[in-house]
């Protein structure tokens, strides 16, 4: 007699209320069920050697900015509603597109045979986290967002109750560039205006899993400073003896990650964070690093965070032995990988921690004219927060064969609600609360331009950051930039005087000059963008102004 039985699963959640009733719907998987599911059920996915989930997103490789759409709602019929920074970051549709989308998107998840649900949430603190709700159809978007959002305990999953926010997640299906307000098949749509209270971001067209972290993200963007806290795209540490945080802003390419993974500190969070009255906290229950040449060499923490539990997303791997190539950008140049907190041996958990002492501007700075280190005053660092600046190198794009000047205001543009100026003043307002220094890190490059200077050495960098945390620099010496007003630290134990002063670096010092003049241009042309949202004092502080 045969006895063996079917492993008893719990009954299928009901998303009925969202009017999805076919599929069978589980919620919550760990994430050993969803690497079987993935398997399983043809989601295209492998298992790299040291664990990890490999999967891949389809023709889309990386977020699609100018398809993010906001509903306009209907109390802003004469212009949007009061604040909100409408415009190519934030482009406003109708309640009935954004209905359409949603029908749509309901309509393919329906026809799905198996679904997914995460509830989990946004944020640590818990006077200010969020309940978020995933609806997704790939065993992977499920693992990524159960690794990027907080995991409840089992008592607050029975505790949930109804979601604050939902993603509706139909990305294998296009959006219908006919819809009025849709520019092509790809759309991922923001609805602040739930009839029921509850938020919604509608994905179609993409299958790229950074766009739901990245719709939480915006969420939290125009909440948290509605309630006088302050939103940030950074890194985020602690001193293990004290307790106070450091907050690191960059842009893609200037360290940002490599730079939190300090064996020194405690970890709070690789991209984004709150900063509160009471301290601040990580928003994620995860990090999200790009993966492109990693090894364990440079980037020890991350590369042994990348195991069972974490994502990797497009890259290759041997047939032979399933060993991740991180060289190969076969497939994307963006490739990632995204783990859990709990696998970072320092990481501080909760990711909470007190107010920060030091807030670090990156830039990577590919025409080599800002120094490796410098202070800011509150009126410079409202200058630089807004700016956001970084540089482009040659090679990493299409078409970019000399370096370009990049600007994303305060270091995240596509995911700002308000404008900038709100963003920067809330910044300037806690840095004179708690007294906190801010500098200007550059990791970029001197004794010249890109492909003429050298990259600063990483050990160099490194130990600037260091000497921040370690208070030696409140007291340094300085001297002013006569081209950016810059404070420019002039001395460092462990760093050579002469890489600090970028001007001698230069086997030319007039090229330097001109050189300087050309980026401080730059800076003064972006910053006018931003000019009728700031006072006068702030506008004297723009570089060359």
């Amino acid at each position: 007699m045969n006895t063996r039985t079917e492993p008893q699963r719990p009954a299928s959640f009901d998303l009925s209320a969202y009017g999805i009733e076919g599929p069978i719907v589980e919620r919550n998987l760990s994430p050993a069920a969803l690497y079987e599911r993935a398997l399983i059920h043809g989601d295209g996915a492998r298992i790299a050697d040291s664990g990890a989930l490999i999967a891949y997103s389809g023709d889309k490789t990386g977020r699609s900015p100018k398809d993010k759409r906001v509903v306009r709602g209907e109390s802003a019929q004469e212009g949007g509603e009061p604040g909100i920074w409408w415009g190519p970051v934030n482009i406003p549709i109708s309640q009935r597109t954004f209905d359409i989308n949603r029908s749509r998107a309901v309509d393919y998840l329906n026809t799905r045979a198996r679904l997914y649900v995460v509830d989990a949430f946004a944020g640590w603190d818990p006077n200010h986290r969020l309940k978020v709700r995933v609806i997704c159809e790939r065993p992977y978007h499920a693992l990524f967002m159960w690794t990027m959002l907080i995991r409840p305990t089992v008592e607050e999953v029975r505790g949930f109750g109804e979601p604050d926010w939902v993603i509706m997640n139909a990305g294998r299906f296009p959006a219908n560039p006919l819809t009025a307000g849709m520019t092509s098949t790809t759309s991922v749509d923001l609805d602040f205006h739930g009839g029921d209270g509850t938020g919604e971001v509608v994905i179609l067209g993409t299958e790229y899993a950074g766009e739901m972290k990245k719709g939480i993200f915006t969420v939290m963007n125009k909440l948290m400073p509605e309630r006088g806290h302050l939103s940030m795209h950074c890194s985020a540490t602690a001193d293990p003896r004290t307790g106070a945080s450091s907050l690191l802003f960059g842009l893609s390419g200037t360290g940002k990650t490599t730079l939190s993974a300090d064996p020194e500190r405690r970890l709070v969070g690789d991209d984004e964070h709150v900063w509160t009255g009471e301290g601040i906290f990580n928003i994620e229950g995860g990090c999200y690093a790009k993966a492109i040449h990693l090894s364990k060499e440079n980037e020890p923490q991350i590369f042994e965070a990348l195991k069972f539990g974490a994502v990797l997303e497009n890259v290759r791997l041997d047939e032979a032995d399933h060993h991740v190539d991180f060289d190969d950008t076969s497939i994307t140049q963006n490739t990632r990988g995204a783990y859990p907190l709990e696998h970072v041996p320092n990481a501080e958990l909760p990711a909470v921690a007190g107010h920060p002492t030091d807030v670090i501007f990156l830039t990577a700075d590919a025409f080599g004219v800002l120094p490796p280190v410098s202070r800011l005053t509150p009126e410079q660092a409202m200058v630089h927060f807004i700016s956001g600046y970084t540089a482009k190198v040659a090679g990493t794009e299409q078409g970019v064969d000399k370096p370009e000047a990049t600007f994303s205001p305060c270091f995240g543009g596509p995911f700002l609600v308000w404008h900038p100026a709100r963003y920067a003043e809330l910044l300037a307002e806690k840095i004179r609360e708690h007294d906190a220094k801010v500098w200007l890190v550059n990791t970029g490059w001197t004794g010249g331009a890109c492909g003429e200077g050298e990259r600063i050495a990483l050990k160099h960098t490194r130990g600037i950051i260091d000497a921040i945390h370690r208070g030696l620099l409140g007291e340094a010496a300085t001297e002013e930039d006569p081209v950016f007003g810059l404070h420019v630290v002039t001395e460092i134990p462990g760093v050579p005087s002469e890489v600090l002063s970028p001007r001698g670096t230069w086997k030319d010092p007039s090229a330097y000059d001109a050189a300087a003049s050309e980026l401080a241009g730059r800076f003064r042309e972006n910053f006018k963008k931003y000019e009728d949202g700031v006072d006068d004092a702030v506008k004297a502080a723009v570089p060359g102004g």
